[in-house]
Order: C-alpha cells, then sequence, then structure tokens
C-alpha cells in the first residue's frame, strides 16, 4: 500500500514536472522552410526539452507581419532582418535583437542576361521587381546610394513589387528579381533557365549587404528576469540546432519536410537549399557581431536623400544579454 502511494505521487510528480515546461512562442519570417531549419531540429531533437521548453513554432506567410505578431503578444520572439526591424524600431517599435544566427547575407538580384544588365551601372531605365513587407528596403536604400530614382524617371530604375515568387521575372514583366541564393534563384532554375541565361548579382558583393534573420524580442520582455531565462534557454537550443543543421544537411531538411504540414515543400528542394542557408550560418555562434550591426546601419543611413532609417539607433537595438548567458 505504501508503495502504491509513493509510486502515485512519484508518477504525478514526473507528470507535474512535464507539463511545466516553460511555453514560448517563435514567429517565423515565411513558411515552413529549411532557412529555419535551426529551429525545427532544435524541436525535433529534443533540444528545446532539454532546456524546460515548450516552444511554438509558428511559420509566417505574405499577410503575417512578424513585429506586429511580437507587439501584439502574439508570440515572444520572431525572426526578422535587421533593416526592417530598424526600419520599425525607428517608427516606435520597441524591439531589440538577441542573437544573430544568420552571419552572411543570402540576398541577390536575378537579372534576365537578355536584358544588357551586367553590372549595377546598367540599371537605369529598368524594371526590377522586389518584395514588400519591409523586404523592399535594402533594394530602396541601394538604389539611393547608387543615386538612382525609383519612379521610372530618367536616368533612374521602375521598382515593381512582386509576389513571393519569381513568375514576374519568368514572365518578363520585370527585368531583375529579388531572390535569396537558398530558395528564389533555385526556382528560376527549376523552371527551365540556365545560369547562363542570368546575371546574379550579390548585395554583399557590392559591399551593401545587410543582416538577415536574427532573433528579436521587445524591451519589456528583456525586463522582465522569468522571460529573460526562457529566451536564453530557448537560443542556447536553437543555436545548438542550427550547428547540428550545417553539420547534417540532409538529415535538417528531412526534419523540415516533416513539420511543413502544406505539403507544398520537395524533398529536393529543401535539400538544396539547407545547403546554402548552411553558408549563411556558418561562423556564427549566435552573438551579433557588432561590426556587422553597425555595416548595416552606415549601409542604411548612407542612402542618399531617402534613408531607410535617418539615425543611428547605437546599442539600443541590439543586445549581448541572451548570448552572453547563453554560450557561456
Amino acid at each position: 500500500m505504501t508503495f502504491t502511494k509513493f509510486a502515485t505521487a512519484a508518477l504525478m510528480l514526473a507528470a507535474g514536472s512535464a507539463q511545466a515546461a516553460d511555453e514560448l512562442t517563435l514567429q517565423l519570417k515565411w513558411v515552413t522552410q529549411a532557412q529555419f531549419a535551426g529551429y525545427y531540429v532544435a524541436a525535433d531533437k529534443g533540444f528545446y526539452e532539454e532546456e524546460d521548453l515548450d516552444v511554438t513554432i509558428k511559420p509566417g506567410g505574405p499577410d503575417i507581419a512578424p513585429v506586429q505578431v511580437l507587439l501584439g503578444g502574439g508570440a515572444d520572439v520572431m525572426v526578422d532582418w535587421l533593416p526592417s526591424a530598424l526600419a520599425a524600431r525607428e517608427n516606435g517599435a520597441p524591439i531589440v535583437n538577441i542573437a544573430q544566427p544568420f552571419k552572411s547575407s543570402g540576398l541577390m538580384l536575378t537579372c534576365l542576361k537578355e536584358n544588357g544588365i551586367e553590372t549595377p551601372a546598367d540599371f537605369p531605365g529598368h524594371t526590377l521587381g522586389t518584395w514588400f513587407f519591409g523586404n523592399e528596403l535594402p533594394l530602396y536604400s541601394w538604389m539611393s546610394k547608387l543615386g538612382y530614382a525609383t519612379d521610372g524617371s530618367d536616368g533612374g530604375v521602375t521598382i515593381q513589387k512582386i509576389n513571393f515568387n519569381v513568375d514576374p521575372l519568368l514572365q518578363k514583366q520585370v527585368d531583375c528579381a529579388t531572390t535569396m541564393t537558398y530558395n528564389e534563384y533555385w526556382q528560376v532554375i527549376d523552371a527551365g533557365l540556365t545560369p547562363e541565361d542570368l546575371v546574379v548579382i550579390k548585395y554583399e558583393d557590392e559591399g551593401i549587404s545587410t543582416l538577415e534573420d536574427g532573433l528579436y524580442t521587445t524591451e519589456d520582455n528583456l525586463a522582465d528576469d522569468a522571460m529573460v531565462d526562457k529566451l536564453t534557454r530557448f537560443v542556447r537550443a536553437s543555436m545548438k540546432g542550427w550547428k547540428y543543421a550545417e553539420a547534417n544537411p540532409d538529415e535538417a531538411a528531412d526534419i523540415v519536410l516533416e513539420y511543413d504540414e502544406t505539403g507544398a515543400q520537395t524533398e529536393k528542394h529543401q535539400k538544396r537549399m539547407m545547403g546554402e542557408v548552411a553558408k549563411l550560418t556558418a561562423g556564427s555562434n549566435g552573438a551579433l557581431d557588432p561590426a556587422d550591426f553597425e555595416r548595416t546601419v552606415d549601409v542604411l543611413l548612407s542612402a542618399g536623400a531617402d534613408p531607410v532609417i535617418t539615425t543611428d539607433p547605437g546599442e539600443a537595438a541590439w543586445t549581448h544579454k541572451i548570448t552572453d548567458a547563453a554560450l557561456q
């Protein structure tokens, strides 16, 4: 009888412990794909569970603005690009970068060679397609820095809003389209064009790359000791997931596919994507490099008459508080 009571108590304690995992919600910048493999790997491999976390991963989409979800209380942390995060911060959103899993930029313009574009000097008179919802900011910054008007006037370019696909380029509605090294470029190739049909101009090669896919939370969360503890454990587990994904790209892609409830992703594309994403996370331990931050700020501020941001946000826009604790 006594043994049964103790056994029952032990089971209840174990059940209680399982239920006591701290809940945390992550809002992604886009849909479930290998761009976010580190988080799905951390969930699948039990890295979050090891940190006593119950993490909900919310996919993004064309109608989802991560910063609005974060500020509205629908997430505790979000994935975003630094240009859009800094623009939102300058407009009053109290968001802060707490970790930077992506070290390099995958952003580029993919142009049809038949249009005679070889370098940025050839952009004037052409139509450049890009996504909006904050993704357009690096392109506008680049054009402003080059001194090109973006309204189609003489000596300038026309910037056309496009959906999150490459159809406008394939249908020749635009001369160049925004693509990522790990995603849309390969959609163009899969559509039947060859690398010889294209001219690719990478932002990094032009010295105007900006930080992508960082982790952000609110100032209020960073003032809450309990939330800071959760975020610290989350970042530690997430970076473990990212490094596992780097070392095991095919397995990581398979894990992403298991989490894709839409069934829209293909094994070929996700494995190729993961191989390219691993190149962008390589070299990062999760801590934001202040030099990379300042480079991004300089690009955004030096964009001529129409900069993305008007003042340097300084260290208020990022913190090592989380990564210092998570990575020690």
